[in-house]
């Protein structure tokens, strides 16, 4: 499994509180971060398929080409509902997945595609994230299962999208060495998430909050 994301996440939870009630990601100094990331003040069924090694082109909301690093498979189940609107909210959760996995490889804590699709408390969790990777000198590796995608969109207009993780197949590797550490899959392998996420003004749904439970029963196996 990824362990980066295991500690990295536990030390967001303890040092983002003032930020978020939980955390996935790199810890959160608080204070005056929202100042110094760009956009940090700012609210805002088919099978699983390997994403392709870059996102689809920009449109008209100029969304940023996204490309994963070598090695690197991200795959999302369900990539599509039938609705409109539910089918946007996973597209562009899908483009956020890929922009941090690209950050993380780009070893890029300050990424302009991963704060396109975060914003907020999410932006500066997300930010610390990276920068520990970067601290580490680890990239990611290997095949990262996004699995029971669910959407409920609420009457103001944001959206909660939960999901789980199954990160039996990824890993992190070293940047010097390219050793990858591998790891027996446990029950710490499997993640579950809950992410907050409202359209703006240029029709892109945006992450503005994110909370994970690592090991959670209701995404096992």
């Amino acid at each position: 499994m990824r362990n980066h994301k295991a500690t990295t996440a536990a030390a967001a939870l303890a040092a983002a509180g003032a930020l978020l009630l939980t955390g996935c990601g790199g810890g959160s100094k608080g204070g005056d971060d929202s100042k110094k990331i760009a956009g940090a003040d700012t609210g805002a069924s088919a099978s699983a398929s390997p994403s392709a090694s870059a996102s689809s082109t920009p449109d008209a909301a100029n969304r940023p080409k996204v490309v994963l690093p070598a090695g690197d498979v991200l795959t999302f189940d369900p990539e599509k509902t039938g609705d409109p609107v539910k089918d946007a909210i996973l597209a562009d959760n899908a483009e956020y997945q890929k922009a941090i996995e690209e950050a993380i490889d780009k070893q890029d804590p300050k990424s302009k595609s991963v704060a396109f699709y975060s914003v907020g408390k999410a932006l500066i969790i997300d930010t610390q994230w990276i920068a520990g990777f970067v601290k580490d000198g680890t990239t990611v590796t290997g095949t990262t299962r996004l699995f029971n995608r669910e959407v409920t969109v609420d009457k103001d207009g944001s959206a909660q999208l939960t999901y789980c993780g199954d990160e039996t197949k990824g890993f992190t590797k070293d940047r010097k060495t390219g050793k990858v550490n591998v790891t027996p899959p446990d029950k710490n392998s499997y993640v579950s998430y809950v992410s907050r996420l409202r359209k703006n003004a240029q029709g892109v749904w945006q992450t503005t909050m994110v909370s994970s439970v690592r090991g959670d029963q209701k995404c096992q196996p």
